[in-house]
């Protein structure tokens, strides 16, 4: 499974994941406009918790180290599992959020957009009686 690249005698490359689409199968649209800018983020969430709903502007991946992550869909409640040395595409203007069961879960983000756009824009919601 591993490339050995010509003449890195101890170098290997593994490719974790190349898709064209979000995880919940959206096709993904062009890069925003402007200056390109690659974020790295490492996130930690600890466990039995719930992340505040959002949606990413760009596109991005993320790679979990270690534990394990359910992210949901808000509008229609669908849901994808992802643990240790998997990789999620995720959603781009489609609002989500990740939560964690008995372990904690720490991901690796990689956002790809432009310089001055958001990465991450929290979902405001509002209780209903």
């Amino acid at each position: 499974m591993f490339a050995q690249p010509s003449g890195a005698a101890d170098a290997v490359s593994e490719t974790l994941l190349k898709t064209t689409k979000s995880w919940d199968g959206a096709l993904y649209k062009a890069y925003p406009s402007g200056q390109p800018e690659v974020t790295v983020l490492r996130i930690y969430i600890p466990p039995h918790s719930t992340l505040a709903w959002h949606y990413h502007p760009v596109i991005n991946a993320a790679y979990v180290l270690s534990g394990e992550l359910t992210v949901q869909r808000r509008d229609n409640g669908q849901q994808q599992a992802i643990r240790a040395g998997q990789v999620l595409p995720e959603m781009v203007d489609n609002a989500h959020r990740g939560f964690t069961g008995d372990q904690s879960a720490t991901l690796i983000v990689f956002y790809a957009g432009a310089s001055g756009t958001s990465i991450t824009v929290p979902i405001t919601v509002t209780a209903t009686h």
